[in-house]
């Protein structure tokens, strides 16, 4: 993910609705992403990024974006209403992303003060999921944040749970297969409702995490022609406009 105050994603990163709606197919994209030329492009922002020139990133071809929202309850990107609105107003599909700190607050707090600054969702065709970043704690050594895999799944789910209560949908999550093994013990319980966002700096997707048979997006490097990380979607654009109408 772009980020605002922390370290870069590759000092960090050890290797780099309903999924049931979306028809997409099982087998993860095997071809570098210079060859996946079909699949919308886009990518994903924080304040690091400050205001974005959104009709450059649309020539340059963004067809999406993920705003940084939130992290924890203490923290809102101050340029989120000019990356978001700005998007839309390009006619770029946009969604909101929330950077989850498990041992500072339950995940239903979190999920809360996400959707309360920015994390909501309407069925306008413009507006992907909210999600979820849980990843490598970038504070720290203690890479979980200090939680078991029993009370780390337990975090994810109510997260989950408060999101899905407050938006009506099930959050993306994005993560990536070393840390998911790390830190839940390859929990299987979100691929069937949770779309995935893979983390994996790559010419290819590489292993995904323990459930999931393909990836919904994919950060496949950490900057590119467009502001931010850059992602492909896994679909067509009228895939990516039925997730965004849900």
């Amino acid at each position: 993910m772009a980020r605002d105050h922390r370290p870069s994603r590759r000092a960090r990163l050890t290797v780099a609705t309903s999924v049931a709606a979306l028809a997409l197919g099982a087998a993860a994209l095997a071809e570098p992403p210079a060859q996946a030329a079909a699949k919308p492009r886009g990518h994903d922002v924080s304040s690091h990024q400050k205001s974005v020139n959104w009709a450059k990133a649309k020539s340059k071809g963004s067809r999406f974006v993920y705003v940084k929202a939130t992290e924890s309850t203490t923290y809102k990107n101050p340029y989120f209403s000019q990356q978001y609105g700005g998007a839309r107003r390009a006619g770029i599909i946009r969604g909101a992303y929330h950077f989850a700190l498990p041992n500072k607050s339950s995940g239903k707090a979190q999920a809360s003060y996400f959707v309360r600054n920015g994390g909501s969702w309407s069925r306008d065709g413009w507006t992907l999921p909210p999600a979820l970043d849980i990843e490598y704690n970038p504070y720290g050594k203690a890479k979980c944040y200090g939680l078991s895999k029993a009370k780390m799944v337990s975090w994810i789910k109510s997260f989950s749970a408060e999101t899905l209560r407050r938006t009506g949908r099930y959050p993306v999550i994005y993560t990536n297969a070393r840390w998911w093994r790390l830190c839940t013990g390859n929990s299987r319980a979100f691929a069937a409702k949770h779309p995935l966002w893979l983390a994996h700096y790559s010419k290819n997707v590489g292993p995904l995490p323990a459930g999931w048979s393909f990836w919904t997006f994919w950060q496949y490097d950490n900057g590119g022609s467009l502001p931010g990380d850059q992602n492909l979607f896994n679909g067509s654009m009228t895939q990516l406009r039925r997730l965004a109408n849900g």
